[in-house]
């Protein structure tokens, strides 16, 4: 007994370890259901925003690029089925639980085929539901999607980082929003104003100012990397096997 609860510390710990990489977006109306799951999991991820609505749970999602969305599906100003749809277009591959009261069984069927991780009825023991998030993200740190870009490079699909030879390179907010936004969907041209839309999510921006925001980035990365399309886009190609 005593060799199984060392085991489990070191287990948890190292599990601990690597969550805090992380973070997560929580998206649910009831006040003081968010407030407690915000509670439960800052110990153990590195950042958690919140948001009360699909609208705002969508503008978070853009503004800080959560490795794992937690949402409600019945919530006003957009649902969480239309918010879940957006993020899906934004980054098809982004862990999304649904934590809802939402019961019939063609709606059930309509959120599983949207392509969500998990579906969890309300009401959930919070410290059994955090326990089975953390080994739901434990597992997909064991199976990261890592995108090769060739020339050495590689991005981190879940932790949404930059590697060159196994080196972080180091970007701004708004660079990694582009580059994650381009790696999300490799080999297929993003289109200019998507990437305004998504990149910029303040305000407009002009040709001139995207144009000198790539340059940047290929200043970084290398611009073999980043294929520009002209009077289109941009898009990032897999070097050939």
């Amino acid at each position: 007994m005593k060799e199984f609860r060392l085991k489990f510390r070191l287990e948890g710990s190292a599990m601990s370890c690597a969550l805090k990489e992380l973070d997560v977006l929580l998206v649910e109306d009831d006040t003081k259901l968010l407030a407690s799951l915000h509670k439960a999991f800052e110990g153990i991820f590195n950042n958690v925003y919140n948001a009360q609505n699909g609208l705002e749970g969508v503008k978070k999602f853009k503004k800080f690029s959560p490795n794992l969305v937690i949402t409600d599906i019945l919530m006003p100003i957009e649902d969480g089925l239309a918010m879940i749809r957006q993020i899906k277009q934004i980054f098809p591959h982004a862990p999304i639980v649904v934590l809802s009261g939402f019961s019939r069984e063609e709606q059930l069927k309509g959120v599983m085929e949207i392509g969500v991780e998990r579906y969890y009825f309300k009401p959930v023991d919070i410290a059994a539901f955090v326990l089975e998030i953390s080994a739901l993200m434990k597992s997909k740190l064991d199976s990261v999607r890592v995108v090769n870009m060739g020339a050495g490079y590689v991005f981190d699909g879940l932790r949404r980082i930059l590697l060159k030879d196994g080196e972080q390179i180091v970007l701004t907010k708004k660079e990694l929003s582009f580059v994650s936004l381009l790696a999300s969907r490799v080999g297929e041209l993003v289109l200019y104003e998507e990437i305004k839309r998504y990149v910029w999510t303040e305000g407009a921006v002009s040709d001139t100012a995207l144009r000198t925001f790539v340059k940047r980035i290929r200043d970084k990365v290398g611009g073999e990397i980043i294929k520009n399309v002209p009077s289109l886009g941009y898009k990032i190609e897999l070097e050939p096997a």
